[in-house]
């Protein structure tokens, strides 16, 4: 397997942190087991987890009003697979990426296949485009795309989003995630009800063309860049949609496409308890989509809605399988190691998640014990896991401090004496 970053590199940090990790590990496993839990068993479990890198994650992003190119940006997405790969070495927790067609679409696509496996990669979801217009595009999506008044214009992104499907096939990809940016800026600009059924007509054309094995996630978004209405705008609306179009189609759920002071969590136990939680898109916000970087606004939420997931797992409930990836802008920081962190964060939160005494905390809820009820959550989120997450980093081959290793090895100046430098100062994601 292609390694990108040197193993003697990685030894060599994790050298130094090592008698200072075994220290930590061992007190916290003391710490654990007065309270009835086994360290090793939550470690493995870490250890197991994984969440998918979206394949522009690593590319700077920008905002409405301007984009500040970074170093050594991927030229396309060899490049994108290379940094995706510096990733899961050091944080052995993101073995899968997600493209984004046709900002990934590449001409060979056994190469496509190859690379990755030699960079021991695999490929998650893959993610149509049709909020946008591509050079040569016949026909325009400024007025929306599957729920477009024309119907040759809804036919293109039918179209579009069945030539993801046969991508993904030769990849070995298992699901397609479907997000539009349909919807209105006026008030009567649109009728809601007809722009909702030609949705769902166009919708239901994909789905038929779904492999026996696949999976189908639609994504709703309050607004942007529709700001008066959306087409898929809500949860409720996603679920409708999931249970028109069959039982292939789940909710995929973006933690910054909801209103502030949503509670996620909530909606995130809906969609289990109905089975239809297709998975999600991890990321942060302040005040609206911001996407920024996973935990670094609100962790307590992050870690909410990974106690639901937890609860989900350790109960067995049934079609419980959400996939995870995330999704975030990386505008003012090192896009791989805002990556790391996330990753570092989600995975944090899924430990967290399993130190919840769910027994107790069962009880208390039984008894309708409020404040216990939130102790017990708090217990569990107040435990510094990072020995924990460290341990299944190093054992599984990673690094014990992946930003410290990864700017100790100068790969961000390698590639960016290898990668042309970008000039561009155009607004938006890229």
């Amino acid at each position: 397997m292609t390694s990108m970053i040197s193993a003697s590199v990685i030894d060599a940090d994790n050298e130094g942190r090592l008698a200072a990790l075994r220290t930590d590990y061992d007190r916290l496993g003391e710490t654990l087991a007065r309270r009835g839990i086994a360290i090793d068993d939550i470690k493995r479990k870490v250890a197991a987890y994984g969440v998918a890198i979206p394949s522009w994650g690593v590319g700077t992003g920008g905002t409405r009003f301007a984009r500040f190119p970074g170093a050594g940006e991927p030229r396309g997405i060899f490049d994108k697979l290379e940094d995706c790969a510096v990733i899961h070495e050091l944080t052995r927790a993101t073995p899968t990426v997600s493209l984004h067609i046709p900002w990934d679409k590449v001409g060979d696509l056994s190469a496509l296949k190859q690379r990755g496996d030699d960079l021991g990669l695999g490929f998650d979801a893959m993610n149509s485009n049709t909020f946008q217009d591509q050079p040569g595009q016949g026909r325009s999506y400024k007025f929306g795309s599957l729920s477009h008044t024309d119907a040759a214009t809804r036919a293109q992104a039918v179209e579009h989003n069945l030539e993801c499907i046969e991508i993904g096939k030769a990849l070995g990809s298992k699901a397609l995630t479907v997000w539009v940016g349909d919807g209105s800026n006026f008030p009567g600009q649109s009728h809601f009800i007809r722009a909702f059924e030609r949705y769902l007509d166009a919708m239901k054309s994909i789905y038929a063309a779904l492999p026996d094995d696949w999976r189908i996630f639609t994504e709703h978004k309050m607004f942007e860049p529709a700001f008066y209405s959306t087409v898929v705008q809500d949860w409720g609306t996603n679920y409708l949609i999931a249970q028109e179009l069959g039982p292939k189609a789940f909710c995929l759920v973006d933690l910054g496409h909801h209103a502030p002071n949503t509670n996620i969590e909530m909606i995130v136990a809906r969609l289990i308890q109905f089975k239809k939680l297709g998975g999600f898109h991890f990321n942060d916000s302040k005040y609206g989509d911001d996407d920024l970087d996973t935990g670094s606004i609100d962790p307590y939420r992050l870690f909410l809605v990974f106690n639901e997931l937890v609860d989900a797992e350790v109960s067995g409930a049934p079609g419980f399988d959400p996939a995870h990836m995330l999704d975030q802008s990386h505008n003012v920081t090192d896009p791989i190691e805002s990556l790391m962190v996330s990753a570092t964060e989600v995975a944090r939160a899924y430990a967290q998640g399993l130190l919840v005494d769910r027994k107790a905390l069962g009880g208390y809820q039984q008894d309708n014990d409020a404040l216990m009820a939130s102790q017990t959550l708090k217990a569990a989120f107040r435990t510094d896991v990072e020995p924990i997450l460290a341990m299944a980093r190093l054992e599984s081959g990673g690094a014990i401090d992946p930003v410290a290793c990864y700017r100790a090895s100068g790969y961000r100046a390698k590639v960016a004496a290898e990668r042309p430098a970008v000039t561009s100062g155009g607004g938006g994601i890229v």
